[in-house]
Formats: C-alpha cells, structure tokens, sequence
C-alpha cells in the first residue's frame, strides 16, 4: 500500500504545501478534494513518479501497480476492442467479455468494438483509455475527474463500477454527488497542508471551518491578552513597587505565541451581468429539423431532431440532457445561431442577449490577447476597474490578467470563457458543461449565481447536482430524437429515469464479481433513485448543520465582544453588536426549521424501504 511522508512541493518562491502524509488503508477509496491551485493533480503526477517532491518521500511495495489515465493516447490496435483488451493484466487475456462490458458500459455500441480508435472523437478516446485502465486492474488507481467526458448514463455505470472497486483509489472530481457515492475516505489539500477524515466530503468540510472557527476565537483572545500583557509591561516597568510583576508578564509574553491572521482563500465568484428584457419569451423555437449528412455513402443521415418546439419564457431554467452523441450540444448551436435548422426557426425577441459557453470556444480565443483583453472585447463600455474585477474573480489577479491566451492552460481559458460572460450583458445563458475545469466550491458558487441569476439558462450538464438545483424544465435527448419534459430532475427519475437505458448496459459486478467488494454505505434493496435521494438529503441535512454550528460560534463570539463594549462603556458598539446577533439568532431560527423539515423528509424515506 502506499505512503507519503512529510511532502513539501514549491513552485519558485510559493510553496504549493508542506507536511503533507498520507498511508492508504487496503482497499480505501480516498475522494482528494481542494481548490484549484492547491495541488490535488501535483500530488498525483508525484505518486506517478512525473514530480519530484522538494521534501519528503512516497513509498510503495515492490510490484504495487499504479493505474492512471495518460494524457498522451496512443492506440496501435485495428479496433477498440483490442485497444481496451491491452490493459488485460498477464494470463487474463481471454477474458475478453470483460473488455466488452466495460466498453458498453462507458457508452460503446457493440458495433463500436470493430472501429479503430481513430475514427472516434476526443471524448470517446478518453473512454476508451479509461476502460484499458480499469481492465488493467491495478493496486492503485487514480482518477482525475474521469467524468469530464462521461454523460450521465456513463457516469451512473462508472459510480457503480468504482463502488464494488477491491483495491486502493484515489479520485479527484468536482462533482460532490460523485465522489460521496464512490469514496470511503475524504482528504482535503487547504492551506499549504491536509486534512483527512474516513466519510462523506461534507463531513470534512465541516471539520475544516470549526477548526478555523475555533483557531480565529482563540488566536483574537491571544492576541487581546498580548495587547493587555504589553500595556501592562509598559505601564508597570519603571515603578520599583512593580517591577517585579512586569518581569513576570514579559516571561509571559515570551510564551505567548499568536498564530497569523486566517486570510480569505479565494474561489472562483459568479456575478453576471444582467441585460433588460420587455417581452414574454426570449426565445421561440417552432417546429425546428435538423441532421448532420452521412459520414458513409449508402447510409441515413444522422437525424438529431425532428419538429421540436419549445418556447423559453422569462427566468425559464431548463436541462438539457441525453447521452452523448444524441443532439445536446448541436441544440445550443442551433440556439446560439451557429447552426441553421434544416426546417422550422429560432426566432429571438428583439431585447434578447445571448451569453453562450460552448465546448469548443476556448479554440476561438485569441491567443495573442491577454486575459484582460480578451474579457473586455465583449464590453468595450466596461470601465477597467471592472475588468480588472472580473479578472480577479477568476483568479487572474494582478499581473495575471496580463498574460497571453497561449500561455494558458485548458482550465484557465475555461475561466476566461466564463469571465466574458460576466462582462457581457445578457438575459438568456445557454451553458454547455460549465464546470468542466472548476473545483467542488466553485460548482458550488456557480449554481447559487444561476439560480439568483433574473435572466434564463438553458444548461447542458452531466452534473445531477446542478441538474437537481436549477433545472425546472427538461429537454430530453433519446434514440428517438427530443422530448419536452415540464418537470425537474427529480420528476424525470420518477418517471423511470434512465432505467431503459441503463438496462440495456451490463452490470459492473460482472467484471469485478471474483473479488470482495466493499460494503455499502446502503442497503442494495434499496432502489437506486432512493438512495441517491437518501445521499442527497444526507448533504443538505450537514450543509444545514454547519452553517447552524458556523452561526452559532459567531454568536458566542458577538457575546463576547457585547460584554467587552459594555464594560467599555461604548453604547453605540454595543448597540450595532445586539442588531448583529439578532439577526443571527433568526437565521439560526430558520435554518433549524429547515433541518427539522429535512429530517423528516428523510425519515420518511427510509421507513419506505
């Protein structure tokens, strides 16, 4: 199993973390979690032997595997099948049924398994190295956010796949849904140093912020004892009566130590700029065709839909969902007018502004602007001052927002796209995977600024958790072309979901059916919408939880500083801190209602089971 010992990785002057130790568990399924920047893919590509730690050392056993997607694909194989029976481990190579249900499981048609992997987009290579690295079964394997390429149905097969895992995994991954259902074990990168607890991310989360809680109470009350010690020193020193007593304050004051300020960390901020909109719908979509011509003579072209209509009404936040390859992303060309239907229209009102983050747009950047360039060529009115704000809160501050495009990364021109949105005016959002290239917190703070946002989204995902929080209405991609659904997430499932299709899709426990499996956090009876539903009130019951302990602890806190300004005689103080602590004690009020209403909701799930 392995080990890390005391690492220490620096960049230049900027040390990236310290101390950082870590000894896997046999069969541990470690979700590794942390802001982008912080060193999650740093830690990876030391385990790989691709960095060097500047301190400290990993060690593994002779022969301990390690199992990793690569970044650079390679195929030598005439077709897929046997690209993906290479990761066969030695004397395994007949079982080639695995090969195939991994393949199929991952969104591979059985006719796919004679096509050479050339013929496949950059998407399904991925796939495909992904299912070559799960045959290959290694000691350890490690995963970097493996669903940036799935759509959903994948993404469900491969939950399940890495849930009956046997052996050590390490997964990174900014879907929180994910790794909770996956993972065994929680480690958290923060503040130069890590964190780890056995459960659920939530549970880690909350660790963190009481222990930074608790460690800014106590370094404010060291730091007034040091004023007061000082004071005393300096009051007291030169009188022969005490002079005894100030020697003995500063002893005490040498003892004292009081740690550094807590600096806020940052994290990517949404704030879009709303454009006016005098009108019922943004957008009508009437009776629209469209399909791609045959890639072969002698056969159909590939009908991608076929009379579709739907209208978008003013704060419409509608899904748009399917497997890959069935239409989503051309149906947000064909919104943003960067496709032509073969028949019907998209008509816009005339107050209607796009905003429009495509997969492919970080090729259209321009890779001899800079970042602030770049994001204020779409509001050339926008003061700098705001740019620059703009910048920042895509992490590009200072003298970052003066780079180049073609010195960025994949994530970084991702921000940018995202950047621009904020800069641009707009009322009708259409995002196709937006949180690709974030973090678990960012994901976060993106959905609560689409939410809060007054205009209208239109959201390709395979994130559920965004799926579940925004969407209000659905556009369904199937064999078989759209289908307009007035519901949310939760209302697709219980109207069976993905059930047909996942049916269609061989059992992971096929292929990893000879070894023990981990036991369930959840009992297998219970049907798999349920326990998803059970996952998802688990996280909002501790999301709940910690703001109320956060809340609470900042209410002590103002009791303190009342009796402070009471004794200091500063009625306006005092004053401003009761109004303060009121209105936490409402919020508390409101968030202990709201866990009351989630802990019924959730006992009445399990006594349906």
């Amino acid at each position: 199993m392995l080990q890390a010992v005391n690492l220490e990785k620096r960049f230049g002057a900027r040390t990236l973390f310290t101390g950082v130790s870590l000894a896997l568990t046999r069969g541990e399924r470690l979700a590794l979690v942390g802001r982008n920047g912080t060193g999650k893919s740093t830690l990876f590509r030391m385990i790989l032997g691709e960095e060097t730690p500047d301190e400290g050392e990993i060690v593994m056993p002779r022969g301990y595997t390690v199992g990793h997607l690569s970044q650079h694909l390679k195929f030598s194989e005439p077709n897929i099948l046997a690209e993906a029976c290479r990761g066969l481990p030695p004397g395994c190579e007949g079982d080639e049924y695995k090969a195939e249900i991994i393949l199929s499981g991952l969104g591979f048609s059985e006719e796919d398994f004679s096509k050479p992997a050339a013929s496949f987009s950059g998407g399904f290579q991925v796939r495909l190295e992904l299912a070559r690295v799960l045959l290959s079964e290694p000691n350890l394997l490690l995963l970097d956010e493996p669903t940036n390429y799935l759509d959903i149905v994948s993404a469900r097969w491969l939950e399940e796949f890495l849930k009956r895992w046997p052996n050590e995994m390490m997964l990174i991954s900014h879907d929180r849904t994910f790794l909770d259902a996956v993972s065994t074990h929680t480690m958290m990168i923060h503040r130069q140093g890590a964190r780890r607890v056995q459960g659920k991310t939530q549970k880690l989360y909350d660790l963190v912020a009481q222990d930074e809680i608790i460690y800014e109470q106590t370094r404010v009350n060291k730091d007034k004892k040091k004023q007061d010690l000082e004071r005393f020193i300096a009051k007291n020193s030169a009188r022969a009566s005490t002079a005894a007593m100030a020697q003995s304050r500063v002893k005490q004051l040498e003892k004292l130590e009081v740690g550094e300020e807590l600096q806020e960390t940052a994290v990517l901020d949404f704030d879009f700029t709303g454009a006016p909109f005098f009108g019922r719908y943004l957008a009508e979509i009437n009776e629209i065709s469209f399909a791609y011509p045959a890639l072969e003579r002698n056969k159909p072209e590939r009908q991608i839909l076929k009379n579709f209509t739907v209208a978008i009404g003013k704060h419409d936040r509608i899904g748009v969902i399917g497997k890959n390859g069935r239409g989503k992303s051309t149906f947000l060309k064909l919104l943003a007018k960067e496709l032509q239907p073969s028949s019907g229209a998209v008509v816009n009102s005339i107050n209607t502004r796009i905003g429009y983050f495509g997969q492919t747009n970080i090729s259209r950047l321009t890779e001899s602007l800079t970042v602030e360039d770049e994001i204020s060529s779409v509001n050339p009115q926008m003061p700098r001052t705001k740019i620059r704000g703009i910048c920042g809160t895509m992490m590009f501050s200072g003298d970052d927002a003066l780079k180049k495009i073609k010195l960025l990364s994949g994530g970084e021109r991702s921000r940018v796209l995202l950047g621009k949105l904020l800069a641009q005016p707009t009322n009708l959002l259409l995002l196709d995977e937006p949180t690709n290239h974030l973090d678990v917190e960012s994901v976060g703070a993106l959905v609560k600024s689409l939410d809060a946002y007054e205009g209208s989204v239109v959201l390709v995902t395979h994130d559920e958790f965004m799926l579940r929080a925004l969407a209000t209405r659905l556009v369904v991609f199937t064999e078989n072309g759209a289908e307009l659904l007035e519901g949310g997430y939760d209302y697709f499932l219980s109207r069976g979901g993905w059930e047909d299709t996942a049916s269609a899709t061989a059992k992971p426990s096929a292929v990893l059916s000879e070894k023990p499996a981990a036991a369930p956090e959840l009992s297998t009876n219970i049907p798999r919408d349920r326990e998803r539903a059970l996952t998802r009130l688990d996280k909002q019951i501790g999301d709940v939880e910690g703001k109320i302990t956060a809340l609470e602890e900042r209410l002590k806190l103002n009791e303190t500083k009342m009796l402070e300004a009471v004794h200091s005689t500063d009625g306006e103080l005092a004053g401003r801190i009761g109004m303060a602590s009121a209105d936490l004690s409402g919020q508390i009020e409101d968030l202990f209602g709201e866990l009351e209403r989630l802990t019924k909701e959730k006992t009445e799930l399990e006594a349906e089971v």
